[in-house]
């Protein structure tokens, strides 16, 4: 198979999917931009040389397609599979005037040129196709119609894959992982005698974890509503896991004393909704209550003033501000962290989130956008007051998420499911 991969805005997210495809898909090309103005690169990419001038004994392709399959013709007959990491129909914009209608037109006017076209969620999918309809009343008039039912039938789910790497160097005592985890960088797929549907964390000094290995046909769904913030039973279809703690509690009294650690990884703009996370904050503060904060993920040319505001007023909480180029730093700094929050106005995935829980945080996150389709109940919130509500909660008892027994699924999201679903060669 011939793949050729085409990325415009070659940063972040889309550079980590890119790199990795590349990686797992045999004779992978890839044509990319860096990752600056994504604006203009949405309007002008199809025209870059670079693009003019690539080969055509290609089969697959991952791009806006509208504007370069006319300019070169000879694509046509290609087999054209268009990725949506996100879509710009329900994208947040600050006032509905600001809201450019050519972004999300060349988005339904490359649904209509491709073959396939794969969602990294199933919300980011509905979302688009429930949207065209509206956002076409836009033009004053002859509105095309029905044209999510012509779309619709190409549409697939495929979430975005992570390569989640082998982190138990970097993980503090309470953290270190109990049971046998499959790491995408270092350990041969999962077979039976590994955990295949949640990651598994335990304190140092809980041993108390057995392992029924008795098959069941049953799966119990890890993703429904769960009350209680104690460790559970967990179900798969190779072995039965259960954390049965005795009467003494668990954990170091002086690891209990340090203050909960709260880690943001999101990009520094309006759409994560920086200015809700650092009310959440100060009202913390207000309270006297005792917290840290990581404040980390990527910052571009136009970086919201709330930033410099919150750093001032929350020097004497800081633990890290700001970006960290080296991964394996940013992976320090999230496995040293006790609670990761997000309070996105949008997310159609969420990378980060994931990323974070591998390295053992606490996952709160809003129960809407995609999270309700990754997430068990008891990680989401549904109001600003809940949220700041569970943090505080925490940071007066700390234990509770330090010796959570994590409930999230990453297999399904782990990049070894590219080779070992060949999920890609169905297109």
């Amino acid at each position: 198979m011939s793949v050729l991969l085409l990325e415009v805005f070659y940063g972040g997210s889309h550079k980590q999917l890119v790199d990795l495809l590349k990686k797992s898909v045999e004779d992978c090309v890839s044509f990319t931009l860096p990752a600056k103005k994504w604006h203009w690169r949405a309007r002008t990419s199809a025209l870059s040389d670079k693009y003019l001038n690539i080969y055509t004994d290609i089969q697959f392709s991952v791009l806006n397609l509208a504007e370069l399959v006319v300019l070169r013709p000879d694509l046509a007959r290609l087999k054209k599979v268009l990725y949506f990491h996100e879509n710009q129909l329900v994208y947040p914009v600050r006032k509905s005037q600001e809201r450019d209608f050519q972004y999300g037109y060349n988005q339904i006017l490359s649904c209509l040129v491709a073959d396939v076209v794969v969602f990294n969620s199933a919300f980011n999918m509905e979302s688009f196709l429930s949207s065209i309809s509206t956002f076409m009343k836009t033009m004053p008039d002859h509105r095309p119609k029905d044209l999510d039912r012509l779309i619709r039938p190409k549409c697939r789910v495929l979430h975005f894959p992570i390569r989640f790497p082998d982190v138990t160097r970097f993980l503090p005592a309470h953290k270190r992982l109990r049971h046998s985890v499959r790491c995408d960088d270092i350990h041969a797929p999962a077979t039976q005698s590994h955990v295949q549907t949640s990651t598994i964390y335990a304190t140092k000094c809980c041993p108390e974890l057995t392992i029924d290995s008795e098959p069941s046909e049953k799966i119990v769904n890890v993703a429904g509503p769960q009350q209680s913030l104690e460790p559970m039973s967990v179900t798969t279809r190779q072995e039965t896991l259960q954390i049965q703690p005795k009467s003494r509690p668990c954990g170091d009294e002086r690891e209990n004393l340090q203050p909960l650690h709260i880690v943001w990884p999101h990009r520094w703009e309006h759409d994560k909704d920086p200015q809700l996370f650092f009310q959440t904050l100060l009202k913390l503060k207000e309270r006297q209550l005792s917290f840290e904060v990581s404040v980390l993920g990527e910052t571009f040319t136009d970086v919201p003033d709330i930033f410099l505001e919150a750093k001032e007023q929350l020097v004497d909480h800081i633990q890290h501000w700001g970006f960290m180029p080296s991964k394996e730093d940013y992976l320090k700094a999230l496995c040293q962290a006790d609670v990761v929050v997000s309070t996105a106005k949008h997310e159609f995935f969420g990378v980060a989130m994931l990323e974070a829980v591998h390295c053992g945080c606490y996952p709160l996150c809003l129960k809407a956008l995609v999270y309700p389709e990754i997430f068990p109940a008891t990680y989401l919130y549904s109001t600003p007051e809940q949220r700041c509500k569970r943090l505080q909660d925490f940071c007066k008892r700390p234990q509770l998420v330090r010796h959570h027994v994590t409930q999230v699924n990453n297999v399904n999201f782990s990049g070894s499911q590219i080779n070992r679903k060949d999920s890609y060669r169905e297109f």
